[in-house]
């Protein structure tokens, strides 16, 4: 059986690899956020207002992180990325996204690997009052071309443990759209749940997401954190203003 999975496995490599390099699918960027400070916004249990706060930093979330951090963000957020799942998902943690983001509203939302059409997006919004200023779409080969134009590194994301999580592909994103100064806050490897419900997940990425932070330090990324005890975890310079 070991033998079947890994020839299996090593298939579905090969076609990833393949329709990757064919797709020729480029990395995504905003012009919005070139040139700023911008605070990524992850769901863990604790997150912070960064130090020197002004209204020229640019927000971006993370699923329904907006109601994470509601108690120090007081605007809408500048970009959200959002599963695809969040939208018709059945499980508890999705039903609880669209739960806690009822009548909100983002900037730019990007939906992460939605396989339907807009206007199947758009009636799923309007299902929970999601508002948004524009939607862009990044599909599976999109984020892997950012993720190897931000790590040099092709991760063709076979199966949950090996992807890196959505808060550090937010953090790509900003990135590779040429912001001075990236903040994370409420992205904590080690920590469990989300801070809009009880439920308690494991982090699948913790991992990947913690090499990912090593290799943005190594390549020199303006990355900071805004929480203090996850400076001390993952050596991340402390964001001070």
């Amino acid at each position: 059986m070991t033998v079947l999975l890994s020839l299996s496995r090593a298939r579905r490599y090969a076609y990833r690899f393949v329709k990757f390099h064919l797709a020729g699918a480029r990395a995504p960027r905003l012009d919005t956020l070139e040139g700023k400070t911008v605070v990524v916004v992850g769901s863990a249990p604790f997150s912070t207002r960064p130090m020197g706060w002004n209204p020229d930093f640019r927000v971006l979330t993370i699923n329904a992180s907006q109601i994470a951090a509601q108690g120090w963000l007081t605007q809408q957020p500048d970009v959200t990325l959002m599963q695809f799942n969040q939208i018709e998902g059945t499980n508890s943690s999705a039903v609880d996204v669209r739960r806690v983001l009822q009548h909100r509203r983002t900037g730019i939302l990007f939906m992460l690997h939605w396989r339907h059409d807009l206007e199947r997006l758009r009636r799923g919004l309007a299902s929970f009052d999601y508002g948004h200023d524009q939607v862009r779409l990044m599909g599976r080969y999109e984020r892997i071309a950012l993720m190897r134009e931000v790590t040099g590194r092709l991760n063709v994301e076979l199966e949950a443990d090996t992807k890196w999580s959505n808060g550090i592909v937010g953090a790509a994103l900003a990135i590779h759209s040429g912001a001075a100064n990236v903040i994370l806050t409420g992205i904590d490897p080690a920590s469990t749940g989300h801070a809009y419900n009880d439920l308690a997940h494991p982090r699948l990425h913790a991992s990947m997401d913690l090499g990912a932070l090593k290799i943005f330090r190594q390549r020199g990324y303006p990355l900071f954190t805004a929480d203090p005890h996850v400076a001390e975890r993952t050596q991340l310079p402390l964001w001070t203003g």
